[in-house]
């Protein structure tokens, strides 16, 4: 009988081999599956007076191939590749609305800038005028389809991140019911294999949209923690998360993700604590790339608008009318604030703007700061007043209610500025390019006074009528000239100092002179409208000049208003560019930490081939004991029974 019990014994060992190795055979494509061995234990021997007769082999048990620490640095690595990778893609979608070529914005500012010239070669050319409208509607339609494909790529980042959010759901509940059957499972003294290979697979997903902490607990289950310390899943117990707007700025456009606890308020998990995955990934391109993005269309679109507007504003048209916005812009841009902070703010110096959301930070009311979000650059003020009278950026706040202490109030000055950007002059008469004024030299002048330029300014004041302003030039050295029928400087001022070349600034308007005069030399500067001057202002196209050179103008972080759009260019291909390089390094090291642990987990074909060999042939030796043992057996019963 001992014989027939080794035998049966290695019979059932060597069957349970073959069926392991089959069951790896079976699974090598399995997701998360885990290679298992078989583990063979000597079954105590026999005590004789011969000595311990060995009794056969007996399964101890079916080994889980796996190494914990790869397992955990596999799934944390590809958590990071996750979220670089989702962030690269959607940056890559971002510079493709800020390309070049022929049908790019930047093409289209060039051509409406360009087109100015040939109204300053031929200013009563209607056809000329004509192509300077259409140039100028082709250039704000661009802004809007820009900005247009912006809210575009928001709007599928929302979606994926709610679809995001509700996967993390579906998981953690998987998580928690696989948690629950380990937990039985684990009493009978055995690990559930194929349980553990699931919920370390619904980890590895998870971690794909948001990188969790892992903490195993006596009974066997395993806690899911999210942003360092909240419980995603606890035991058997699951909780929710969902995708929301900030509740420090609300209607913002600022997502975060909330952990929602039964019986609790919602928590608010910042991105910058969330550590990896792809819902973290999308909450940075949605706060941080999409909005530098947005704010770098929009600073142009209202750069450009401005400045465009207010020189068009200083003009006249071909029916004497001083000219019209060329550009619907807002004026003012409300902060949001779940406080009870009120103000706005509004646009002064277009030149100086930055491409960058405000905070205003009210640290001991009513004093505070405004924080620029880009950089981190403080401004601090003492009362709403003081924030008024102070110009940051080209902008100035105002504030009509003071926060609490602690209280943040969000201000996004160039979200909307290209979605609405629209064209409002569309008469070719309509477009102002005559200045409001003239220069004529005095007729006995006998010096080399000769006009290099004049330009009204904002806020201007047209010479009187008929008598125009007198520049008076006495011969130096040092040159200097009086001033008459003027109100800044007054009236009869002299010994103004000339330099060639200098801008002369009177009433707003500047005029600039080269040459040497001689005692007794003029200028006289008109009022364009007067009528000794006729219909003089209509072949003017002073205004257009000034437009014109309104290209040469730096408005953008020293880069001018042609070169404006290829540093936006720049700033997204850079942000592009290392978002790419960040992807291909975190990909590279997930790949090489999961192979590590492939390499321990996974099955090799070869290998449990020669192992199937190994476990037949021993099977068939097993069977080959038991016929013996059987054939011994009869020859006994045989030899008895006689």
């Amino acid at each position: 009988m001992g014989l027939l019990n080794v035998g049966a014994r290695a019979l059932m060992a060597n069957q349970v081999a073959l069926q392991t190795a089959g069951n790896n055979i079976a699974n090598v494509n399995t997701p998360g599956y885990s290679r298992q061995t078989v583990v063979l234990q000597t079954v105590q021997g026999q005590f004789t007076g011969g000595g311990y007769i060995g009794q056969g082999v007996d399964v101890q048990t079916i080994l889980r191939n796996q190494s914990e620490l790869l397992t955990r640095q596999s799934a944390a690595a590809g958590s990071v590749s996750a979220a670089d990778t989702v962030r690269a893609e959607r940056l890559s979608q971002l510079q493709e609305i800020f390309g070049g070529g022929t049908a790019g914005l930047g093409a289209a500012i060039t051509d409406m800038m360009n087109a100015f010239s040939d109204v300053v070669a031929s200013p009563t050319d209607l056809s000329a005028r004509t192509l300077v409208l259409t140039r100028i509607d082709e250039t704000a339609a661009r802004m809007r389809t820009s900005a247009d494909r912006i809210n575009e790529i928001q709007y599928t980042v929302s979606q994926q991140l709610q679809n995001s959010a509700n996967t993390i759901n579906n998981l953690a509940q998987q998580m928690a019911s696989v948690n629950e059957q380990i937990a039985r499972a684990t009493g009978n003294g055995q690990t559930p294999n194929d349980l553990l290979d699931q919920r370390d697979q619904i980890i590895r997903e998870i971690n794909q949209y948001v990188q969790t902490t892992q903490i195993p607990a006596d009974d066997g289950t395993v806690g899911l923690f999210v942003g360092g310390s909240q419980p995603l899943v606890l035991g058997t117990t699951a909780t929710t998360v969902s995708i929301a707007d900030s509740s420090t700025f609300p209607a913002s456009g600022q997502l975060k993700l909330l952990f929602n606890r039964p019986g609790s308020p919602s928590i608010e998990l910042d991105e910058n604590t969330l550590g990896g995955g792809s819902v973290t990934g999308l909450l940075k391109f949605n706060n941080t790339d999409l909005a530098e993005g947005r704010n770098l269309l929009g600073r142009m679109a209202m750069a450009i608008g401005m400045t465009l507007n207010e020189q068009q504003n200083q003009g006249l048209t071909l029916d004497g009318q001083l000219g019209k916005d060329l550009f619907a812009l807002p004026t003012s841009m409300p902060g949001t604030t779940n406080g009870t902070a009120v103000g706005n703010v509004t646009f002064t110096d277009a030149t100086q703007f930055a491409a960058s959301d405000y905070e205003i930070r009210f640290t001991t009311p009513p004093a505070g700061q405004v924080v620029r979000l880009s950089d981190g650059k403080a401004t601090a003020f003492t009362n709403a007043a003081n924030l008024a009278s102070q110009q940051i950026d080209g902008l100035t706040f105002n504030l009509t209610a003071t926060g609490a202490a602690g209280e943040r109030m969000l201000f996004k000055p160039f979200s909307t500025a290209a979605a609405n950007m629209q064209a409002l002059v569309y008469s070719p008469r309509d477009l102002a390019a005559a200045n409001p004024v003239n220069a004529a030299m005095g007729t006995s002048n006998a010096g080399t006074l000769q006009l290099s330029s004049l330009t009204a300014k904002s806020g201007f004041t047209a010479p009187p009528i008929p008598a125009g302003v007198q520049l008076t030039f006495t011969a130096g050295p040092p040159t200097t000239y009086s001033v008459t029928g003027s109100t800044t400087p007054p009236s009869g001022t002299t010994g103004l100092a000339y330099t060639a070349g200098t801008p002369i600034v009177i009433d707003g308007w500047e005029i600039t002179l080269k040459g040497t005069p001689k005692t007794g030399d003029t200028v006289k500067v008109g009022n364009a409208l007067d009528p000794q001057y006729g219909d003089n202002y209509t072949r003017n196209a002073g205004n257009a000049t000034a437009l014109m050179n309104l290209r040469d103008v730096k408005m953008f972080d020293e880069s001018t208003m042609s070169d404006g759009y290829a540093s936006a260019m720049a700033q997204v291909g850079t942000r592009t560019q290392s978002a790419l390089f960040a992807s291909e390094l975190s990909t590279t090291i997930a790949k090489n930490l999961e192979n590590d642990r492939t390499s321990v987990s996974g099955v090799n074909l070869d290998e449990e081939a020669a192992k199937l060999l190994q476990y037949q042939q021993a099977y068939q030796a097993s069977a080959k004991m038991l016929q013996i043992a059987q054939s011994v057996f009869d020859t006994l019963i045989q030899n008895l029974g006689r």
